[in-house]
């Protein structure tokens, strides 16, 4: 008799089973997760027809410029754009990726942010504005190199991994790498959780406090957030002093983590968007406390969509590494021979064998990558978002893309529906409510 599949055990969940029962521990991957979620695809705009004038593209401007912490700073991350780089470590990706990034981010007016292990000089003399994490590890933490950026964020943590720290695998734990974070070489790295000189809000509020003493009250804190509890974190934080918030969504992507965090924990990041947004409004702070969005921001749609949710900027980290050439097929590298998968379904980051020198410490992989045409292919790439959001927005009558709200967009599906807080597509009707 033939029967329908099984919809429970399906042939990937019987892999995962036999990879767990040979490995004997939790399976580490990179890229995002696999998970099929509600994403900026489930929400649509609703553009000019008789209730507003579109705005002429070749004529009428349409300002991107964004400001970002200004609620105390006295001098706030000011971007051409509302697009930047998110945090990716020094270790996680090569040192000419780093450089390409942060070059490309300055063609573009934009910035770049340093990850895990500390600032390399190269990005900061590539990069016009520059982001410095600080993490619970302190890896690579030097107070020099905070004087020296133009805004710092701490990572409370990250939403493809909420609630665990980093991990970088002993195959890219190598030379200045090692050096730079002071540990033994070739052994895998897993960051703490927890921050060694703060634990709860009040602690928190205390160590921006010192942040503002040591860089004189010039540049902003931002605290970087994983979309999880996301209501009650964003209040902590905006009480404790941020200048800005990032909410990083489920599908955020990653060097390294377990799949067991990227596909089991966090929530999308189009309901963290949401819930930002009504938390800080709670208390009376939205529009002074600035949200960032992050988690699978693809284009200049998801990046327009973010900002109607109620986002003032977004940060890219996977789509900026794919702009650089991950999973793309390049004359000469053989993807099913080096990592086993053909060019455009590889997610094996955290090996250290991306056969196109991104995330590896391998300086023959490295070579692969140039630094002036990978950071042009990035200025290119954040240039295409920025010109696709201020073309929706025109779309929209508006000349702002900082004007984007809730009320111009509507949701395709009714999961959708009900964690943007937008109402379901041909009905007044918002799920949820």
């Amino acid at each position: 008799m033939v029967r329908d599949s099984s919809q429970i055990w399906t042939p990937s969940v019987i892999q995962d089973i036999h990879a767990k029962s040979d490995l004997g521990r939790y399976r580490v991957r990179g890229f995002s997760t696999f998970q099929r979620v509600p994403h900026f695809d489930d929400l649509v705009f609703l553009s000019t027809g008789l209730t507003r004038f579109p705005l002429e593209g070749y004529k009428e401007k349409c300002e991107t410029r964004t400001v970002i912490g200004k609620r105390f700073a006295s001098e706030p991350l000011v971007l051409d754009t509302p697009i930047y780089i998110s945090g990716m470590s020094y270790g996680a990706l090569s040192r000419t990726a780093k450089t390409a990034l942060a070059r490309g981010s300055a063609m573009v007016g934009s910035s770049t942010c340093t990850g895990d292990g500390g600032m390399l000089q190269e990005e900061r003399e590539g990069a016009r504005r520059l982001i410095y994490q600080i993490l619970p590890s302190r890896y690579g933490l030097n107070p020099h190199h905070i004087q020296q950026a133009d805004a710092l964020e701490i990572v409370v943590g990250q939403g493809a991994k909420p609630g665990t720290g980093g991990l970088l695998m002993g195959v890219k734990v190598l030379d200045d790498v090692a050096d730079m974070r002071d540990l033994p070489k070739a052994i895998d790295q897993r960051s703490p959780t927890r921050h060694p000189d703060w634990l709860g809000p009040d602690d928190l509020s205390i160590k921006i406090e010192q942040l503002r003493e040591a860089t004189d009250w010039r540049i902003p804190i931002h605290v970087k957030l994983p979309a999880c509890r996301v209501k009650d974190d964003v209040k902590l934080a905006a009480k404790a002093g941020a200048d800005a918030i990032v909410v990083d969504g489920m599908q955020a992507g990653t060097g390294a983590s377990a799949e067991v965090l990227l596909d089991h924990s966090g929530i999308p990041t189009i309901a963290a968007i949401a819930q930002a947004r009504d938390a800080l409004r709670e208390i009376g702070l939205y529009g002074e406390v600035s949200l960032i969005a992050s988690g699978g921001i693809r284009s200049g749609a998801d990046a327009a969509k973010a900002l109607a949710l109620g986002a003032d900027a977004v940060a890219i980290g996977l789509a900026a590494l794919i702009a650089l050439n991950c999973n793309r097929a390049v004359e000469g590298v053989d993807f099913e021979k080096e990592v086993g998968v053909p060019a455009g379904q590889c997610h094996h980051c955290h090996t250290g064998k991306c056969p196109v020198g991104i995330t590896t410490q391998d300086p023959e992989l490295e070579k692969r990558l140039d630094v002036e045409s990978g950071a042009e292919r990035v200025a290119n790439f954040i240039n295409s978002m920025t010109m696709e959001m201020a073309l929706l927005t025109r779309s929209l009558g508006k000349a702002n893309v900082h004007s984007l709200e809730p009320e111009d967009l509507a949701a395709l599906t009714i999961e959708a529906s009900a964690m943007a807080q937008i109402p379901l597509a041909g009905t007044d009707r918002v799920f949820g409510r």
